[in-house]
């Protein structure tokens, strides 16, 4: 791993700024949008992001391909669920820190097959549900509020994530694996016989599969974070 990060390293400066600039947003979020939030102690605070971005960083080694939407090279995960509990609890800032987190955990404890493409996508692509759907939950805590959230949420990142991976993903991919685009696209057709390019591909392949992650995370998150709030005692 210690080698494909230095080969890379243009790469990973560029997930920090990202990783940056996203804390940023959520924190000037959180100072416009978010008038009642009583803080945690900073103990408990780096605590609890760290006890959620652990079990993230586990759910995130527990991928499966969804052969009939996407090549297998698409990996469906939970770990957005701690992640998004964690950012229902202490915030939008916390979220975003927690998805970093969880990915770094997840690259520590198991390295990159990807070079780093793979791990960069998996947190910006997560961020764009975590943190709109956090933003939004946080102007309201009431449980409608987290159900308009989540799915406002669901919808930005199916949305972001399919023009993320046409636009930059795919081809970054392509350029650091030293791959042909015909290469990948080929694999996508034997998915789906209408793709003819990286934007159909986005459309008919990625697109789905990020809606099936939003539906799945969302539909598990809802009912379990009051619980889980509530059992570790959570007063945010």
């Amino acid at each position: 791993m210690w080698q494909t990060l230095k080969d890379n390293l243009s790469f990973v400066l560029v997930t920090l700024l990202v990783f940056a600039g996203l804390v940023l947003i959520a924190w000037a979020a959180e100072r416009l949008l978010v008038k009642e939030r009583r803080k945690l102690e900073p103990a408990r605070y780096v605590a609890y992001m760290a006890m959620f971005g652990a079990l993230a960083a586990v759910l995130m080694l527990l991928e499966f391909p969804l052969v009939f939407l996407a090549p297998n090279f698409y990996k469906l995960d939970l770990s957005e669920i701690p992640v998004l509990i964690c950012a229902f609890s202490m915030g939008p800032t916390a979220g975003v820190i927690c998805e970093f987190l969880k990915v770094v955990l997840k690259l520590l404890l198991k390295g990159t097959t990807t070079a780093f493409v793979g791990d960069f996508a998996n947190f910006a692509v997560g961020c764009s549900f975590v943190l709109p759907a956090s933003v939004i939950y946080h102007t309201h805590r009431t449980f409608k509020r987290a159900l308009v959230s989540l799915v406002v949420g669901g919808v930005i990142m199916t949305v972001f994530g399919s023009l993320f991976n046409a636009v930059y993903l795919i081809p970054a991919f392509a350029k650091l694996f030293h791959t042909d685009l015909d290469a990948i696209l080929s694999m996508a057709q034997a998915v789906n016989s209408h793709v003819t390019s990286v934007y159909t591909m986005a459309a008919l392949c990625v697109a789905p599969f990020n809606l099936v992650k939003a539906i799945a995370v969302s539909v598990i998150t809802l009912p379990l974070y009051k619980r889980v709030k509530k059992l570790i005692r959570m007063d945010v």
